[in-house]
């Protein structure tokens, strides 16, 4: 297996493609998330938190279906980036049609849209603390198609079920791990 670049250089690239504060913390919480996951797993918890913290590091600049991820993929290849490590990135994008074939590779598509919903509850909170945030919330806004529109629901189901787990209990898990990382996240 290739050996990674430190996290340190992985944020800075992320810096330098992505001045939005808000997807900063987005890749934050991505990355805190696939860490728990990698620790439920037995994954390499550096490999996977990568993953989550660089997954849509290009998409302020390249943000068009034609062009995210395949742009950051090719940008990370230069840059002597593992293979396994852009093939999970590129697995987050189902419309790309690349077979999910290790947990990391279904991990990062059954999180990357639920930490920006969950983001998108916690902010509707009186206190905006997504320690304040329940399951149950989650599910009910989920249903509700008006409620942050943009987030994939369709990638959150497929992502679960691709992990095998249940909707509740993935939530449930997002929301734990989101929680010890919520200072970073300004929720």
């Amino acid at each position: 297996m290739t050996s990674l670049p430190p996290r340190e250089a992985a944020w800075a690239l992320l810096c330098e493609y992505t001045q939005s504060d808000s997807l900063r913390k987005h890749a934050l919480g991505v990355e805190a998330v696939m860490r728990a996951y990698a620790r439920h797993y037995g994954g390499d918890e550096d490999r996977w938190g990568m993953v989550g913290l660089l997954h849509d590091f290009d998409y302020e600049r390249y943000p068009s279906m034609e062009e995210h991820p395949l742009k950051g993929s090719a940008i990370l290849k230069e840059l002597d980036y593992p293979d396994d490590i852009r093939y999970a990135i590129l697995c987050h994008a189902p419309f790309l049609g690349y077979e999910r074939k290790s947990m990391m590779d279904k991990a990062i598509l059954a999180v990357d849209e639920l930490v920006g919903f969950i983001t998108a509850v916690a902010l509707i909170q009186p206190s905006k603390r997504v320690a304040d945030v329940k399951v149950s919330s989650v599910r009910k806004k989920l249903k509700d198609k008006a409620f942050a529109r943009s987030v994939n629901r369709e990638d959150i189901y497929l992502g679960v079920a691709d992990l095998g787990m249940a909707l509740d209990e993935h939530i449930a898990f997002t929301l734990q791990a989101m929680t010890v990382v919520a200072e970073q996240l300004g929720l």
